[in-house]
């Protein structure tokens, strides 16, 4: 009896944790590992994860002191023209070509330089765009939004949100998508499931002891 109890327990808290969103944390300097700031011109890093991420679950986590640019998440999503020129540090673009030619490819590049052309205040930043080559959206970091030579490092491709479909899915990308903190911040669910393990050994453990 005991034992079914306890097995009940246990599936009901695997149950919870895996209902949660799925978060993909990001930590430590982008550009680790290269000459990008030894290097002059506007640097493209590749070398991304390959993810499938849910804008209306998922969530995208930027921990360590490197990401701690941002105090408060300024969030914009919408085409260039929309995009706020003042404060803006992460932007869901939704502009899909920069030349009025579908023949020419739409890179992270030329996603920066709208993003550059339209936002005015100096900062790093973070943005997604949808690749036109690739057929997909990307995460990207950027050393200074608002400047159209900052290094760039491709942090993420999104495998699920591809063609039309994943265009269409640009505009349900929110701020709570993203996150940061200074050092690494357990989620509330996790001092749930922590707690409740040890509710049940604790339980378990008394029980033992009565017997």
């Amino acid at each position: 009896m005991r034992g079914s109890a306890f097995s009940c327990a246990a599936a009901a808290l695997l149950l919870a944790a895996s209902a949660h969103a799925t978060e993909f944390p990001f930590s430590g300097d982008p550009f680790a590992g290269t000459t990008v700031t030894s290097t002059p011109g506007r640097q493209v890093v590749g070398g991304e994860a390959f993810i499938s991420f849910s804008p209306a679950t998922d969530l995208f986590s930027f921990e360590g002191s490197f990401f701690s640019f941002v105090d408060s998440i300024a969030f914009a999503n919408g085409p260039i023209a929309t995009i706020p020129s003042a404060g803006t540090n992460v932007v869901v673009l939704r502009t899909f070509d920069d030349d009025a030619n579908a023949a020419t490819p739409f890179g992270a590049g030329n996603a920066a330089n709208l993003i550059a052309a339209q936002i005015t205040t100096s900062g790093a930043g973070l943005f997604i765009y949808f690749n036109s080559g690739l057929d997909l959206a990307r995460l990207v970091y950027s050393a200074d939004l608002s400047e159209n030579t900052a290094d760039l490092k491709i942090l993420a491709r999104m495998t699920n949100l591809t063609g039309a479909a994943g265009r269409d899915a640009m505009q349900e990308f929110t701020a709570a998508d993203f996150t940061f903190a200074a050092t690494p911040v357990p989620e509330p669910a996790t001092f749930l499931l922590l707690g409740s393990g040890a509710a049940l050994l604790a339980g378990l453990r008394l029980g033992q002891r009565r017997r």
